[in-house]
């Protein structure tokens, strides 16, 4: 391991170094620290056709980190899968009201956690937020419902959303 660090900082021009680790990392992963160039992504490993392998592998599979294990043809853990997706995305819907009307329950915005008012209205339309003056939210990211907001509140998942131009 020795030589192979020192074999790297010299292919980077770097000549007196010390390297010091503290936890059990790969070359390949102290090459890409060191040319700080890669980005690590989570995955999910979503394995189908489980109704075709022994239970024994599927309980081996399923019990691997990130992973899923379902049957399209049989239908079996969909739901599961589904729900891993919105926790692992980060997902969060939010509705839209127009004045007047009731909320749209049938049709809603699939956006990131953390988005803010003006995220929402660049979804709606690219030219809302510059004719933005206030929202209007019902939902768990406000104290009261319905609550006056301006355009960096946070959006929380199955707000509602009336937005009021200038």
């Amino acid at each position: 391991m020795k030589k192979m660090v020192q074999t790297i900082l010299h292919s980077f021009k770097i000549f007196n170094a010390e390297v010091l680790f503290r936890e059990d990392h790969t070359e390949d992963e102290f090459i890409d620290v060191v040319t700080a160039n890669r980005v690590y992504l989570p995955c999910l490993y979503v394995y189908n056709k489980i109704d075709q392998i022994s239970i024994e592998e599927v309980n081996r599979l399923a019990h691997e980190p990130n992973s899923v294990v379902v049957s399209c043809n049989m239908q079996l853990n969909l739901d599961y899968l589904l729900e891993r997706l919105w926790d692992d995305l980060c997902l969060i819907r939010v509705y839209t009201k127009k004045p007047g009307q009731p909320p749209d329950f049938d049709d809603c915005l699939i956006l990131r956690k953390g988005v803010t008012v003006e995220h929402v209205c660049h979804a709606i339309h690219r030219t809302l937020a510059p004719q933005f003056k206030y929202a209007l939210v019902w939902g768990t990211s406000t104290k009261y419902s319905p609550q006056r907001v301006g355009i960096s509140h946070v959006m929380s998942d199955e707000d509602v959303i009336q937005v009021v131009k200038k």
